[in-house]
C-alpha cells in the first residue's frame, strides 16, 4: 500500500486495487470518525457522485475504507473551487474545510471530487 498522508489526525493509505484506508487518530478521533461516516452515508443516500463511497467501516480501529476519487489537484481557479464546494451544499452538506487539498480529479469521467468530511456539517432542512 502507498502511504498518502500521515499526520497527527489521520493515516491514509491507498491500496493497489484503488481502495483508500483512512485511520483516524489524535484529538476527537472517535467524533471525527463518526462524523465522516455519517456524512458519507448521507451523501450516498442523496446520490452525490463526486465524493468517496464507503466500502467498509471499522469502529474498533476507527478506520474507513472508501473507493478512490482520483488524484489530488495542485491548481484550480478560485471561482471553480468555490463553485465545487457550493455544489456540495445543494446536497445538504457544508464541507467546513473548503481547501484545495480536499479536491481530487477523477480521470475516468473528468470530474472534480471532494474528500475529507470529518469536519463537515449536515445542513438543516437538507433536501
Amino acid at each position: 500500500m502507498l502511504q498518502v498522508k500521515d499526520t497527527a489526525r489521520s493515516l491514509v493509505r491507498l491500496s493497489y486495487d484503488g481502495r483508500v484506508y483512512k485511520t483516524f487518530r489524535g484529538p476527537n478521533a472517535q467524533e471525527r470518525f463518526e462524523n465522516e461516516v455519517r456524512v458519507l452515508r448521507f451523501l450516498e443516500s442523496k446520490k452525490c457522485l463526486f465524493v468517496p463511497k464507503l466500502i467498509e467501516v471499522d469502529p474498533e480501529r476507527l478506520q474507513i475504507v472508501t473507493n478512490s476519487c482520483g488524484t489530488r489537484v495542485a491548481h484550480m481557479d478560485p471561482e471553480k473551487l468555490k463553485d465545487l464546494f457550493s455544489e456540495l451544499e445543494r446536497f445538504g452538506v457544508r464541507h467546513d474545510d473548503p481547501d484545495l487539498r480536499n479536491v481530487t480529479y477523477r480521470q475516468s469521467d473528468g470530474r472534480f471530487c471532494l474528500i475529507d468530511f470529518e469536519f463537515a456539517t449536515l445542513l438543516p432542512n437538507s433536501p
